[in-house]
């Protein structure tokens, strides 16, 4: 596995994506956006590889531009007005730029998800949250799993039902409308299934029982320490300087806020070396993997 970020402890991994998701999500300074986008981008094609391009590409970029076109349409504050529409409302420049900001933040903020989903698998939280609350990690782990598995289910029964005609791009109109209900249907029922099959085979294994226990193959090593320590002390400091004011800007009314100062460089290098943590970890044990290897 080249993911060596994600050989961590768990609770470690929950507290690097705690941090950048809460940081991505409560700014819009265009500075700390542009670097949480960037950082989300490359931990994206370094987990994902293509996958996360042709997610940015046919899902987050036309998400974007929708976005940038249409806050300028319903939104016309700001004092920099550029031009009139036809039906008389002024097109601002402030509008402009805070929609872009808004589609950059929403593109980085579904980009580290998506590597957050790729990190935290099932039973990492069963490991975070099973004696805490069994029912709670088990339904995570279970919606999570749910997804993927339901998507290879789809396509399983897409390709039967082309075999025999009756796909979704088979026939006219009423026909494909037809089969499109027929393959629902199923997939409905194949869900109903493996829910009660899930069930059972929980019941059986004594979930929820008292004094039950669990085997995990998790341990926080001097390793998970060093970079746990790491991510509070970067986190820490981005979070005080973002509900410090540190870094603020504004659109409305007009366009304003410290990005250039000393502090605000200090507040972007934090940022920067905080995001780009687990791609510097994998970096790393890559190289360090391939040096032991030609060694042999």
């Amino acid at each position: 596995m080249k993911d060596s970020f994600s050989r961590l402890n768990p609770f470690v991994n929950l507290i690097f994506f705690a941090f950048v998701i809460v940081l991505t999500m409560f700014t819009l300074n265009p500075i700390c956006i542009g670097i949480s986008l960037v950082c989300a981008l490359l931990n994206a094609l370094y987990l994902n590889g293509k996958k996360a391009v042709r997610i940015s590409l046919l899902y987050l970029l036309p998400m974007a531009v929708m976005i940038s076109l249409i806050n300028p349409l319903f939104n016309h504050q700001g004092v920099t007005i550029l031009t009139y529409f036809s039906w008389g409302n002024p097109l601002t420049l402030e509008s402009i730029l805070y929609g872009i900001a808004t589609a950059v933040l929403l593109s980085s903020t579904v980009l580290w998800f998506s590597c957050f989903n790729t990190v935290m698998t099932s039973d990492k939280f069963v490991y975070l949250f099973g004696k805490a609350a069994p029912s709670l990690s088990l339904v995570l782990s279970m919606t999570l799993r749910f997804v993927p598995k339901f998507t290879a289910q789809m396509k399983k029964v897409r390709q039967s039902q082309k075999c025999i005609g009756r796909d979704v791009s088979d026939g006219g109109l009423i026909s494909r409308i037809k089969h499109g209900i027929k393959i629902i249907s199923i997939m409905i029922t194949w869900s109903l299934e493996n829910a009660i099959e899930t069930a059972d085979s929980m019941k059986s294994r004594g979930h929820g029982l008292k004094g039950r226990t669990a085997y995990s193959v998790f341990k926080f090593t001097q390793r998970d320490f060093a970079v746990l320590a790491f991510e509070l002390i970067l986190g820490l400091a981005a979070v005080i300087l973002l509900f410090g004011g540190i870094s603020e800007f504004w659109y409305y009314p007009s366009i304003s806020g410290n990005i250039f100062e000393a502090i605000s460089v200090v507040d972007y290098l934090i940022y920067a070396a905080l995001m780009l943590m687990p791609l510097v970890i994998n970096v790393w044990e890559g190289k360090k993997w391939k040096r032991l290897r030609s060694k042999i």
